[in-house]
């Protein structure tokens, strides 16, 4: 071996044939000297190309010559002129006769040409001399000679000058590959500089010293200008952001550690975090730019799929090929492929780019264990050289740190993929959403596609980051098994017999977790929809009581949900440990089959401490391999039912053809030519043959009874519909009202102009003829009041009008009106008839189809359409139909009105059909003049959704708070308190056990490492390797239990934590829920209880496996080198530190990052149940440009919160590097005090505690961002609740009531405690089996009285008393059990139709089939598949509203209480179903206390009295005809109606 001051040549450098140890040829100087002769000009020349096509593709503008750049120019050229006067010295000496190696030329030519063509970012080293005469014969090609060199540098530098000028041209700011080239430059002028020195030789041969000392001190400039970062492009291709990310702008080693996020982390720990402190989001950040490059890549390999299917198909006899082909699609012709596809070309670049940086990390994660060996080869060997020991302590640091610097980088680039990712898919979804058709949103509950984005989207992911994990761990099992084989001879084979052993256990643990897994989420979507349900009907569950009842519902699906999961996490819990025992097998049989079999079969210290090290990664291995199954398996899954999703049915665009110009005046707007249609490509026709045209401005009316298919049409012309047969024809804009009202989550304005721009005269003119004037002026905000999610806080009429006005701020061609008077009393919605869809209403002119049940506006109509069992029974004019005497007249007749009444009703539209319609005629201007001003306000907070947490008692929709800072310790508490104390002290107490065997399994093993060898034997063998293996299976079983115990815990808290949740929702009283957006609700039982149902649990359990091990790693070091407790406890206080600055920020990022994904699963819920409207409108740019910007700003808290993450990590495990450094070095220092073995314990431990103190950091600090679910789960504990349901001192006694008898005494309620009241001053009585009806104008009061008589709304003041009992010392489900409510909107619930009519089953069927006949509807049930056990759609959708009113009533009739309710139920239905109802009523109710709540007089004629309210107060009260004959107000709402 060379020593340090001889030349690296002669046959004596590389001498096969002499028995030195490996690290002789490793360690000398030569060979390092070598190595930084190559390895530089190779690297840039390798990276060089690539790099300069990614720069040339990816250019961000142009930078001037700044001072940087011209010092990096001039040190550039001085290494050249350096280098070439290397070159040149060589040539001179060949002149003068004097032999030269090839190599004196080669090499520096290659360095001098890599440094010119580098030059951006500095040029390369010229390390040689022009001195020596080692250039003979017989110089080794291994080692370069000194003229070598300097060719060698040449060309290194000609390369490295190319660059240079690049990266300027293309605005590169810092430079990662120079940065790595300039590190690697250094090494060999180090090298040769402490060669030189030692020599001690500068007077024999002085050029060659300065050439060397001149050359390390340009390539140490040149790397410290690397370091630094360039001025910002000057032409840059991106605009400037407000607040851009300083990624783009910070160095290269900043970029590595992400200390440019630092600022951020500071600002986040001084202060709380708001919107404004983000950073701008980058453009191929933005959720427009990724979900249109996926979505382009999912049409275009969804078009290939469809038309390989198509073949498929039309192939009557196929091949082989074909039928390979086929075999490969599931059923339905759906292929996987086309979704996988589309990710992989969008998203492979990043996704390969990660892989590599990963690969290269495991490069530097192996060298460790071959550095290990070197150095205990060095600590075993008393003639080695004293500098090799610090040289191997520096080797082990480098290579750790790089490892930490690759293995980070790969992961943020994953997480950057996972971010966008998950942006493209969730546009993805929210896209298909306003595509499905009426079938596929029936098979596709609301639940359901919350559950996909905030569960599966998730999930899918998520599994970017452990796809590698399927192979990567095969590679580094490989490369562990070479490992043991170099250390133990055959006898590693034997590990390989072990480890495929145990393969099959692991697979069929797999596939059964894979079936419970399918189970688990088959029960969440189930309970993820019952949920919905439940909450979109909370007032009509409490007007019943029946929270009970449908708690129980979810509870039972909830409990078959846990037990998925509990079966599937003690698998995982088995495939964790299976592996951990593997390993422990693989260490025992190696061992022992080493020892008892092996000619050297002493165990001393490098054998064991290294094999043990090895064994380490192969038990990361080998751990890091089920769970990425796990994740794979779960994402598998959830990307089949995103694929299914995506697949669903869509509307078809061509089914209606539209041209948006306007139709000439005279010509038919609309045509339908023999119109056959369907509500799904395999549902029956629900239209036949249908021939119909409209002409321009014609108002065309729609009757029929109900189901006859009058809104089918509607939804044909819309293109709702499949279109069996036909053609429809649409010209002009459109506008449509449906039936049932839909409105946005947002302010009035908003849901008026509906992204218009806005027009304040015709707003106001809009919002008169809607009769919304009064209630805008009413609302808190004026117009700019938020309206609740679904309208919950307005009421049904003030919907519709909203509705409508929505449609006719439009300005369209073609109103499509889905009988939108239905809710409206017989005063509003005649006024509204005149003022706008009348012949002189504001849509005079335009192309009216007017869906009604409301019969006296038929003689206004041009024409009139009537419908029957889904076909066209008549149409004309309305006197050409009474002539007629068909389908009109029976209608007529059977709604109980003259054939001959059209006069009456034409003057009675007449007398009202003045301006205002009894409304003020001057009403404030606050809420409209200030319009422009506020409006600009709320759809600049529209684009950017608000931050923050919008759930807080009390407060509006759009505010709410955010809570800052670390989780709090109550947090925990109650979260051990519902997994149970015994069983934590006892998990506690496993993990203790099991740690402790592992440490007495790693000392026991020191101690056989030490064993004395006696003639080549150690005499305790047996016991050694005995007393191994049962210390290893002791921790093994100790290491399932712990897991076990965690896990079962785990699932008992997520348990009690979802019932709490529940119930204090369902306590909640009903301004609660008209406050609360049910999109938000589902987000915290889908997303927030899975993250408590599965991630606190697997975080928990990593945090107790981690701290147990630190502890282990802790004792061992310190109790082999105590100097080591030195730098442990000062990186214990930086570890400290650094986990204090990042909670801080991570909690708030977590929580914001919460609360603004709620927002997109908020906006895709409102958009999934208006897709109609929205189609209908065109307007779905606007809902996906809204879509996008939700998710943009969901994005910029994802990346900061991703960023500190990566900041956590990288520093982190770069201190933790670091304590490896110190604890060699303490051993090199202590080296004659300390054994082999005690010094391979510690060592090794030490190797242990970067990661093993990193990941107890991250554990904590994932535990602690995790358990903010569980923190915003009990939010609503804090929430006031209504009052108790049950008492146990009940006031009333049963049988109660037993009369009836209702009495108001001076009863006023609020809705919420700042508005006025509602009904104030109320005192009447109503006797025992007494039927009133309660009629008055729209918002006078009927219904808040309905509500207070059930306490939805408690009294504000006086009280209500039934059969002399007040009301509020009654149980609320005791009072609501006895009374029963037909509402105005019919609900039915998820299910048979046997539990829609009996809930509780308490009824047997003949019971319900007379109830059905009552109510008519006993032929219709019994045609259906399944008659009483028919499924009903969500919400009903499979049945017409007629016959879900209809279904109510039978349901009402089966209660049989004393008390019934009537709350508008007849609105929504016609009038002969009407008379159908008020017969049933009069028969079963004959005995019962009756309250009619009616918009149509007509319907409270027959009542003994009437009671008129008017401002939330009782106006009159008496029987009709004394009511009639006062010619008061109820009076003019008769003749208003046309009855008098």
């Amino acid at each position: 071996m060379a020593a340090p001051s001889e030349p690296c040549a002669g046959p004596g450098v590389w001498n096969q044939t002499e028995p030195e140890l490996a690290a002789s040829h490793l360690l000398n100087l030569c060979f390092l000297r070598a190595v930084g002769v190559w390895v530089p000009p190779l690297y840039l020349w390798v990276l060089g190309p690539l790099y300069l096509l990614y720069i040339y593709r990816h250019g961000r503008g142009y930078l001037r010559m700044s001072p940087l750049f011209k010092a990096k120019m001039v040190l550039g050229f001085a290494l050249i002129l350096l280098c070439t006067f290397n070159v040149a010295v060589p040539l001179w000496r060949i002149q003068q006769g004097k032999p030269q190696a090839p190599e004196a030329l080669i090499h520096p030519t290659v360095w001098l040409t890599t440094m010119v063509m580098t030059s951006s970012v500095g040029p390369g080293c010229c390390f040689s001399s022009a001195g020596g005469e080692h250039g003979k014969s017989g110089a080794s090609p291994l080692y370069p000679s000194q003229p070598s060199q300097a060719h060698l540098d040449f060309l290194a530098q000609s390369f490295a000058m190319f660059l240079v000028h690049m990266e300027r041209k293309k605005g590169v700011q810092a430079s990662g590959v120079l940065f790595g080239y300039w590190l690697l430059c250094c090494l060999l002028p180090a090298t040769s500089a402490v060669q030189q020195a030692s020599s001690g030789d500068f007077q024999r041969d002085p050029l060659s010293h300065l050439s060397t000392y001149l050359c390390l001190s340009l390539v140490v400039a040149e790397f410290v200008l690397s370091c630094m970062v360039d001025q910002p492009p000057f032409f840059q291709k991106d605009p400037q952001q407000a607040n851009p990310c300083p990624e783009a702008g910070a160095s290269f080693p900043s970029k590595a550690t992400f200390w440019w996020a630092s600022r951020l982390l500071w600002k986040g720990y001084r202060k709380s975090l708001r919107p404004e402190d983000l950073w701008s989001l980058e453009p191929e950040n933005s959720s427009e730019e990724l979900v249109s490059q996926l979505e382009r890549e999912w049409i275009r390999n969804h078009s290939v799929a469809q038309g390989c299917t198509t073949v498929l198909k039309g192939r009557e006899q196929g091949g082989q090929a074909a039928r390979e082909l086929e075999a490969l699609l599931p059923q339905g012709g759906r292929p996987r492929g086309p979704l996988l596809r589309a990710i992989w070309r969008v998203f492979r670049c990043s996704f390969l780019l990660g892989t590599l940086s990963l690969l290269i990390a495991d490069a530097f994660r192996f060298a460790v264990p071959k550095l290990l060996s070197l150095f205990l080869e060095f600590m075993g060997s008393a003639q080695r050289p004293a500098w090799q020991g610090p040289l191997l302590a520096v080797l082990l640091l480098l290579s750790a740190g790089l490892q930490t610097l690759l293995e980070q980088q790969h992961m943020f680039r994953l997480k950057v993929l996972q971010m966008r990712l998950r942006a493209a898919l969730t546009g993805l979804v929210y896209r298909k959403v306003l595509l499905l058709s009426h079938g596929a949103r029936e098979s596709s509950a609301v639940g359901d596609v919350v559950n996909l984005l905030s569960v599966d989207v998730q999930r899918l992911s998520e599994s970017v980051l452990y796809l590698n994990g399927l192979w990567l761990p095969l590679l580094w099992i490989s490369v562990c098994f070479a490992y043991l084989w170099q250390l133990l001879g055959p006898s590693a084979l034997t590990a390989i017999a072990v480890f495929l052993g145990l393969l099959p256990l692991n697979f069929f643990i797999s596939k059964k977790k894979n079936h419970h897994q399918e189970e688990q989420m088959r029960q969440k979507d189930s309970r993820a929809r019952l949920t919905s349900f439940v909450l979109r009907t909370m007032r009509t569950i409490k007007s019943h009581g029946w929270e009970v009842a449908f708690l129980e519902r979810v509870l039972r699906i909830r409990g078959r949900e846990l037990g998925a999961l509990k079966t599937s996490t003690l698998l995982f819990s088995v495939s964790l440990v299976s592996f951990q025992v593997s390993t422990f097998l693989v260490a025992l049989v190696v061992f022992a089959v080493h020892t008892l079999v092996a000619e050297e079969n002493t165990m001393d210290a490098e054998k064991a401490f290294v094999t043990l090290t090895v064994l380490g990664i192969l038990n990361k291995a080998q751990a890091f391999l089920p769970f990425c199954i796990h994740c794979v398996i779960q994402a598998r899954v959830s990307f089949d039912r995103l694929a299914a999703f995506l697949y669903l049915e869509e509307v078809d665009p061509g089914a209606v053809a539209s041209s948006p110009s306007r139709c000439s005046p005279g010509k038919d707007c609309i045509t339908i030519q023999d119109g056959t249609f369907a509500w799904s490509r395999e549902s029956p026709p629900c239209l036949h043959r249908i021939n119909l045209t409209v002409p321009q401005g014609c108002l065309l009316a729609v009757v029929g009874p109900v189901g006859a298919g009058k809104s089918s049409l509607l939804s044909a012309l819309l293109g709702e519909l499949s279109k069996l047969e036909g053609s429809v024809s649409v010209q002009g804009t459109v506008a449509y009202v449906p039936q049932e009202a839909w409105v946005q989550n947002t302010s009035v304005v908003e849901n008026v102009c509906f992204r218009q721009e806005l027009d304040m005269p015709w707003l106001e003119r809009v919002l008169e003829g809607c009769a919304l004037g009064p209630d805008v002026d009413s609302f808190p905000a004026g117009m700019h009041t938020p309206i609740g999610e679904q309208g919950m806080n307005l009421s049904g009429g003030q919907k519709q009008r909203l509705s409508l006005a929505r449609a006719v701020y439009r300005k369209a061609t073609v109103y499509l009106l889905d009988d939108p008077l239905a809710a409206l009393d017989a005063h509003v919605g005649q006024h509204v008839f005149n003022q706008v869809i009348g012949p002189s209403g504001l849509l005079q002119g335009t192309t009216r189809i007017l869906v009604t049940h409301t019969l006296h506006v038929l003689p206004q109509a041009d024409q009139i359409v009537v419908l029957a069992d889904g076909a066209i029974a008549e149409m004309g004019s309305y006197q050409e139909l009474l002539h007629r005497k068909g389908a009109l007249v029976a209608l007529l007749e059977g709604a109980g009105q003259p054939g001959g009444g059209e006069d009456g009703e034409t003057e009675t539209a007449a007398n009202t059909s003045g301006p205002g319609g009894g409304r003020p005629e001057h009403r404030p201007e606050r809420s409209v003049k200030s319009a422009p001003m506020m409006d600009n306000v709320i759809s600049e907070a529209q684009t950017e959704a608000p931050l923050d947490d919008p759930e807080r008692a009390g407060r509006p929709i759009r505010e709410g708070s955010v809570r800052y800072g670390r989780v709090k310790a109550a947090m925990y508490l109650s979260y051990l308190r519902a997994t149970g104390i015994p069983l934590c002290a006892y998990t506690l107490f496993l993990f203790l056990c099991q740690q402790v065997a592992s440490f007495c399994r790693g000392y026991w093993l020191s101690l056989w490492a030490d064993d004395p060898v006696v003639d080549g034997q150690q005499m305790q063998t047996a016991l050694r390797g005995w007393v191994f293996g049962l210390l290893g299976c002791l921790q093994a079983i100790g290491l399932f239990a712990s897991m076990a115990a965690v896990f079962v815990g785990g699932i008992q808290a997520s348990s009690l934590l979802f019932q709490r949740l529940l119930w204090d929702v369902a306590r909640s009283p009903i301004g609660f829920f008209e406050r609360t957006p049910v999109g938000k609700l589902l987000n915290y039982f889908s997303k927030e209880m899975d993250t408590v149902d599965v991630e606190i649990p697997d975080k928990l359990q990593a945090l107790l496996t981690y701290t147990f091990g630190l502890l282990e790693v802790c004792l061992a070091v310190t109790m082999v080198t105590p100097l080591a407790v030195v730098a442990i406890l000062p990186l214990m206080l930086l570890y400290a530190g650094f986990q204090s600055l990042y909670v801080a920020i991570s909690c708030q990022l977590r929580r914001m990052e919460s609360a603004s994904y709620s927002s997109v699963c908020s906006h895709v819920a409102e958009t999934f149940q208006g897709s109609a409207v929205v189609r209908a409108f065109q307007a779905q740019h606007h809902f996906v440009a809204r879509s996008d910007s939700l998710m943009d700003v969901n994005q910029r808290v994802s990346f900061p919160r991703l960023v500190a993450d990566r900041w956590l990590a990288t520093n982190l495990e770069l201190l933790g590097n670091s304590l490896v450094f110190v604890a060699a070095m303490c051993a090199v220092l202590s080296k004659a005090h300390l054994s082999a073995g005690l010094v391979g314990f510690s060592v090794s431990a030490a190797l242990q505690v970067t990661q093993t103190l990193q990941w107890v950091v991250r554990s904590w600090t994932d535990l602690e961002n995790s358990m903010v679910s569980v923190e915003r789960v009990q939010d609503y504990a804090r929430t006031p609740k209504e009052a108790p349901w049950t008492l146990p001192t009940c006031a009333a006694r049963p049988p109660w009531p037993h009369g009836g008898q209702i009495e108001f005494q001076n009863f006023g309620l609020r809705h919420r405690p700042e508005l006025p009241f509602a009904v104030r001053g109320v005192s009447f009585q109503i006797h025992a089996g007494e039927k009133v009806g309660i009629v008055g104008r729209t918002g006078a009061g009927k219904s808040s009285l309905a509500g207070g008589l059930l306490r939805l709304q408690e009294a504000a003041e006086g009280g209500i008393w039934i059969d002399g009992v007040p009301i509020d010392q009654v149980g609320l489900h005791t009072l609501r059990s006895r009374i029963t409510i037909i509402p105005q909107d019919p609900i039915l619930v998820p299910g048979s139709l046997r539990m829609n009519l009996d809930l509780r089953q308490e009824h047997s069927d003949d019971a319900l089939w007379a109830a059905l006949e009552t109510v008519q509807l006993k032929d219709f049930v019994a045609s259906l598949p399944g008659q009483l056990q028919y499924e009903c759609a969500e919400h009903g959708d499979n049945l017409s509203v007629g016959q879900k009113q209809l279904l109510c009533l039978a349901r009402a009739l089966l209660r049989k209480t004393q008390i019934l309710i009537l709350d508008e139920a007849t609105a929504s239905v016609d009038l002969g179903t009407e008379l159908q109802m008020q017969a049933a009523l009069g028969h079963w109710f004959a005995q019962c206390t009756v309250l009619l709540i009616a918009h149509r007089l007509h319907s409270v004629m027959d009542c003994a009295r009437v009671l008129v309210m008017d401002n939330g107060q009782v106006a009159e009260s008496g029987s009709p005809a004394q009511l009639l004959a006062q010619k008061g107000l109820f009076y003019r709402l008769a003749q208003e109606s046309g009855l008098v």
